[in-house]
């Protein structure tokens, strides 16, 4: 019978084990997708130690919310899909019930799309998420324009990159940011047309040097906590401030000094909206094609070794997805 994997409590990675079960019908609306791929997002983490902001019942609960596979059942009243297409999941709001952790699936019809043809299993597993909330929140929420200057904190992680491969692609000016001095090359080489490390300078200075003086158009927050403020001195007055991250647990200041437009971010906000994700399916099949969005894999593990892929994505912090395979 099909795997999937469960906890029933929260804790660490142990907590996690694999189970199997029949696959379920879908229902109308609905698909079966066989899984080939997952990615392991904070969410998951979050989900399984128990510091969701969303309650997880227990026990028997499942984890994922980014995927890829192939379309395997079609449940009554589906269009436009048919057994076999490649698809790539864009939003699972009930993971704990129907996680992409696992060899298959259900979800609505119109939470997936079809796989870009160019992007194998593994890519395709990991560019979803990191993609779309990049996506949302610099074009559909900061509305991002061609000579925008954007400075993106967490520069190195896979949303980072996301946002500046997508700047890049329309033609904005993306100026990352990172905690270490040894990175700016490879943040560089990733496309950012500045790289600024927080070890070696200050943040506003360097902006303002990049930008001519004027500071930076948007600003995409991808860690927020104290250091947020440093952020708005590097603004220019009437910018925008995109929050989208918590990779500092510690509170956010309330904003203060330049008159700012400030935005706080979840994906689902677009990923639960067939409109934008018509948009988003556009413009990441664009971008794939051309060969200016590509998802950065740090590390691949199997399904068997899901505990072992969590505990690597603890130890963190990674240059690219952690990928696990079916």
């Amino acid at each position: 019978m099909p795997r999937v994997v469960v906890f029933d409590e929260f804790g660490g990675p142990e907590a996690m084990h694999i189970v199997e079960e029949p696959a379920l019908e879908p229902s109308a609306g609905e698909v079966r997708v066989r899984i080939e791929a997952f990615a392991v997002n904070p969410l998951d983490q979050m989900m399984r130690s128990g510091t969701s902001p969303v309650p997880i019942p227990l026990p028997h609960a499942r984890l994922g919310i980014e995927g890829t596979g192939v379309v395997d059942a079609l449940g009554p009243q589906v269009t436009g899909l048919k057994i076999g297409d490649p698809v790539i999941l864009t939003a699972i709001p009930d993971a704990s019930v129907r996680g992409s952790y696992a060899e298959y699936t259900t979800v609505p019809a119109n939470r997936v799309i079809v796989r870009p043809a160019s992007l194998g299993g593994t890519e395709a597993a990991a560019i979803w998420v990191a993609f779309s909330t990049a996506f949302g929140a610099l074009v559909e929420k900061a509305r991002m324009q061609p000579g925008d200057h954007v400075l993106i904190t967490a520069a190195s992680g896979s949303v980072g990159r996301a946002a500046m491969q997508i700047a890049n692609q329309i033609g904005a000016l993306p100026i990352g940011v990172t905690r270490h001095a040894a990175k700016k090359d490879d943040l560089l080489a990733a496309g950012a047309t500045a790289a600024i490390a927080t070890d070696q300078t200050d943040i506003a200075e360097a902006v303002h040097h990049h930008t001519g003086g004027t500071g930076a158009d948007i600003i995409l927050d991808l860690v927020t906590g104290p250091g947020q403020q440093d952020l708005l001195t590097a603004a220019r007055p009437g910018g925008t401030l995109v929050a989208a991250g918590f990779l500092d647990p510690r509170p956010t200041p309330f904003p203060t000094g330049a008159p700012l437009t400030i935005f706080s971010y979840r994906s689902f906000e677009h990923t639960l909206d067939d409109v934008v994700v018509k948009r988003m399916s556009a413009f990441l099949n664009a971008g794939v094609r051309l060969g200016a969005l590509q998802p950065a894999i740090d590390k691949v593990f199997t399904l068997n070794d899901i505990v072992e892929a969590h505990r690597h994505f603890e130890k963190g912090p990674h240059t690219g997805k952690v990928v696990v395979t079916t």
